[in-house]
């Protein structure tokens, strides 16, 4: 400080002295720091929050057996002629409702009926002959020796246990005859609905060619796609939820795993000897193995149909 200069004088001595009051910060400015610290503090929060989403989903995505690739399966019955003929008779329609012993397709059966008349009378005419037989080898069998010879004996039974053997087979026959006709009726073997109807009155169905099929109304079930990663987690038994595209969820619980899946590296050669590629995939994708998932309860309000897709999560009872 320089020689003769007096000391500066402190600001807040000189309001003192001059009685001006302190300074203070003013209510406006109180809020605006308030607002900024809620801000911050809710920001944090936010923050925190999704932190704790991202984590717990990101467990949930690791741990928890789910996948999006399931399909809803149900048991379908080929529906074919035991015999060939002439329909006559298609008293339902595709898509329709049936119940096990309605009728669902007749074929013509004159020609069958005309098969059973045949072998009932062919059955009586061989039972007429066994019964001749029969009698004429007891009538040799009482005779006296001195009559008879042992061979003519012979004969005469071994005719008629050769016309017993007739009898039975045209019996056979007629059994053969009754079984085809009845055949002519084709019905539903299952409660289910009628799908992919391809026969009309007219048509000539043959042995063995299907020509509808029946969805068994009692038989859907669910077959998740699940990667191998969550394998370790499921378990025979365990829960599971569905949920249909169309938003509806079924109950349901885990009733097999799959054990094997195709191999599309590992094919054979015509020497029955393994064909290895002499490149490798570095890139390792998890394989798919199906899980049958069994339906707890389906619900009269939700409609089911073989193939549709929906969303398996299966929730072990192991924690």
């Amino acid at each position: 400080m320089a020689p003769g200069l007096a000391a500066p004088v402190p600001v807040y001595l000189h309001l003192r002295r001059s009685g001006a009051a302190p300074l203070s910060l003013t209510p406006e400015s109180r809020n605006i720091r308030m607002k900024k610290f809620y801000s911050l503090l809710a920001t944090l929060l936010v923050l925190a929050i999704a932190l704790w989403v991202g984590r717990t989903l990101w467990v949930d995505y690791m741990d928890m057996p789910w996948t999006r690739d399931g399909r809803v399966r149900a048991d379908i019955i080929n529906v074919a002629a035991d015999v060939s003929g002439t329909v006559v008779d298609v008293p339902v329609h595709d898509n329709q409702r049936v119940k096990r012993g309605d009728l669902l397709m007749q074929i013509d059966p004159e020609h069958y009926r005309i098969a059973v008349k045949q072998a009932q009378a062919l059955l009586a005419s061989r039972k007429a002959t066994w019964e001749m037989r029969k009698l004429n080898a007891k009538r040799r069998a009482d005779m006296d020796e001195l009559v008879i010879s042992a061979e003519n004996r012979d004969d005469a039974s071994n005719v008629a246990t050769s016309a017993l053997a007739d009898y039975q087979l045209a019996q056979a026959q007629l059994e053969a005859a009754e079984l085809n006709l009845s055949r002519t009726r084709v019905l539903a073997a299952v409660d289910g609905y009628v799908t992919n109807l391809n026969v009309h009155r007219g048509d000539y169905a043959r042995i063995g060619e299907a020509k509808m099929a029946v969805v068994d109304m009692n038989s859907f079930w669910v077959y998740g796609f699940f990667e191998e990663t969550k394998l370790p987690h499921l378990n025979v038994g365990d829960p599971a939820d569905m949920q249909l595209m169309s938003g509806e969820v079924l109950k349901g619980h885990v009733e097999s795993i799959a054990r094997g899946i195709y191999d599309r590296d590992n094919p054979q050669s015509r020497e029955l000897i393994a064909d290895v590629n002499p490149t490798f995939n570095w890139v390792r994708l998890a394989q798919r193995v199906p899980v049958r998932i069994h339906l707890d309860s389906v619900p009269e309000s939700v409609l089911l149909a073989a193939g549709m897709t929906c969303t398996v999560i299966v929730r072990p009872l192991d924690g």
